[in-house]
């Protein structure tokens, strides 16, 4: 896998402003809910019951209901590291069921962690659901592997993540040498090698853009900071561009207007992959399998 070794991503600013706007998440995170049922769609087509689930980055816990509705047997895990969300995914009910003894063993848990750090053991989950998490970091093999470490030997990974072309009007417009005001996306096929780097198999990936509108380009940024989605790389401009600057980019940003309304493209990448059986031991010895001899 290739990556450019002048981005990197404030994970500490990342999770500062998950905390901040968690109260705003919710409404603003109806591009999350869209790709989640165009998620949970292909999962229609893959023949496969997980007992244990856990969703990585799984913020106020809106894609459990269709995973719940897939899977009504299997136990939930929701993982995220800005407990402020967590606390609004577990909600006040769940702390009534917990103590009115009625919590069902299928209701989700969650845990505050980093997806970097998972506290869960080795081969305990039979399936990983990401949605739209990989595009907050930089390097996603730790969390790669992570995820392999975590799941059993035939478990499957679920994720989203956005691509390079991702707010491409927004970055086209920003005045040139001001710095990156839009954080870069990683490449399907960058994603794709880290998975099998990571250890995956029989990746599977596809790629659809999202356009959304808006009537100005203030609604549209109002909309990427309530859903802690504003720029976090490390080397983001401190300061703003300036009056001039942002005046620029408005009128830059009002040409494309068709239609009366102003376009912010999403190039969403899909994938799943599968953790095989392991070819070498955690020393380097290689695993060599033993089967019965065919009766003659």
């Amino acid at each position: 896998m290739s990556l450019p070794s002048d981005f990197d991503i404030d994970r500490r600013l990342v999770r500062e402003r998950a905390a901040r706007h968690a109260q705003q998440a919710d409404e603003a995170g109806f591009l999350a809910r869209e790709v989640a049922q165009r998620m949970a769609e292909r999962l229609a087509y893959i023949k496969y019951e997980p007992a244990r689930i856990v969703d990585i980055g799984c913020g106020v816990g809106r894609d459990f209901p269709l995973l719940g509705q897939r899977y009504p047997k299997a136990e939930r895990i929701g993982v995220d590291f800005a407990l402020p969300l967590l606390r609004l995914a577990r909600g006040e009910r769940g702390f009534f069921q917990k103590l009115l003894g009625t919590a069902r063993t299928t209701d989700p848990r969650y845990i505050c962690a980093d997806s970097t750090e998972l506290p869960l053991a080795r081969a305990s989950v039979q399936m990983v659901w990401s949605n739209l998490v990989l595009n907050w970091l930089a390097d996603p093999m730790p969390t790669f592997r992570e995820m392999h470490r975590v799941l059993e030997v035939g478990g499957m990974l679920m994720f989203s993540t956005l691509g390079p072309d991702t707010l491409k009007e927004l970055r086209a417009v920003m005045p040139a040498g001001s710095g990156e005001r839009v954080h870069r996306f990683i490449d399907m096929h960058d994603i794709g090698d880290a998975l099998v780097q990571a250890g995956f198999a029989e990746p599977v990936m596809d790629m659809q853009t999202i356009t959304l509108t808006y009537g100005d380009l203030d609604s549209l940024l109002r909309d990427l900071r309530h859903a802690g989605a504003t720029n976090a790389a490390s080397t983001r401009p401190r300061g703003l561009s300036g009056r001039a600057g942002w005046a620029r980019a408005r009128e830059g940003y009002e040409r494309l207007r068709r239609d009366g309304r102003l376009p912010a493209t999403f190039e969403v990448v899909y994938g799943h992959a599968w953790k095989a059986a392991p070819k070498h031991t955690a020393d380097g010895r290689s695993v060599i399998e033993f089967k019965p001899r065919e009766p003659r």
